[in-house]
């Protein structure tokens, strides 16, 4: 008996190669007589892929498969965890930032790939709850955060990666426009001035591979790093901790692990909106905690 596989697939991601990545490595799954069913469920609006993961009847396949980037994964994410679906889920990177599929060495190409799901471990991971959303990654806030989502799609498909790097350029210039935010957990209470807030679930966030340097996704905690209000001559400094991962040690940097974390604007007036995993998120006030072992999680076995 060859796979069943549900895929559910942004056609846009990846500068639009996501389609052809996956008809190869069908075609691949067939050379091998290793493919039984492959029904393909492509996005064309927000929430197609948490609908499309949560009408899925567990004993018709044996993987989804979510292709696309962070975003897309997100949201299949939340229609698993919202249907109580038992079944693994496989990551085909297609995006143009993919940080859980980085730091778990998930392949690349589709014959890579295939052979995956043909030689499969299956790894239980955690992942976070935001409000009734889910995330793999990261719940962020304030400064920079917003680039992934406000970033037109025709712009990622165009010119890849230089589209976040554009539009982040433009909020380097307003360091002054910073968010008061209290931080509460069971550990600690804190009230601050920040540029910005990251809830992370794995070490890597927006492409650096060490920012949240002490995260597991297996840990059943969630890692909070907060950047602190900062003069313009500190963002220098401050980036180069952030590459060589010594950041943690800065006094403009608030770094610690809960399971459970509450986020509040402490300025009424000013709303300040949730980014999940590259897409727009909750308003603050907002609860975000660990769920453990929440995943079943697809990665590269030994082959035969």
């Amino acid at each position: 008996m060859g796979l069943k596989l549900k895929i559910i697939i942004n056609p846009s991601s990846g500068r639009e190669t996501a389609r052809i990545n996956i008809e190869d490595m069908l075609s691949y799954l067939v050379t091998q007589g290793a493919l039984e069913r492959a029904d393909l469920y492509y996005t064309a609006k927000r929430y197609d892929a948490t609908r499309y993961a949560i009408d899925t009847n567990p004993n018709e396949y044996d993987y989804i498969v979510a292709v696309g980037g962070d975003g897309t994964v997100n949201e299949v994410v939340t229609g698993i965890k919202r249907a109580s679906l038992d079944i693994p889920l496989a990551i085909y990177t297609s995006g143009t930032v993919n940080d859980f599929a980085t730091i778990n060495n998930l392949p690349t190409t589709p014959s890579d790939f295939a052979r995956m799901l043909m030689n499969p471990e299956i790894r239980v991971v955690d992942c976070g709850k935001c409000q009734d959303r889910y995330f793999l990654n990261v719940v962020a806030g304030g400064l920079l955060t917003d680039v992934a989502y406000k970033v037109p799609s025709e712009l990622k498909t165009a010119i890849g990666p230089a589209a976040y790097w554009v539009s982040a350029l433009k909020d380097l210039q307003n360091l002054k426009d910073t968010i008061n935010i209290r931080i509460e957990s069971e550990e600690e209470t804190i009230d601050t001035e920040a540029i910005l807030f990251l809830i992370s679930n794995t070490t890597s966030v927006g492409g650096f591979r060490t920012l949240m340097s002490m995260a597991d996704i297996n840990d059943g905690l969630l890692d909070v790093l907060v950047i602190k209000k900062i003069k313009a001559t500190d963002v220098a400094p401050l980036l180069g901790k952030l590459v060589v991962g010594d950041h943690i040690n800065s006094d403009n940097v608030i770094y610690f692990q809960t399971k459970k974390v509450k986020l509040t604007s402490i300025d009424e007036e000013k709303e300040i909106v949730t980014d999940l995993d590259g897409e727009e998120g909750p308003i603050l006030p907002v609860t975000i905690e660990c769920a453990p072992a929440a995943i079943k999680l697809v990665v590269p076995g030994k082959e035969e």
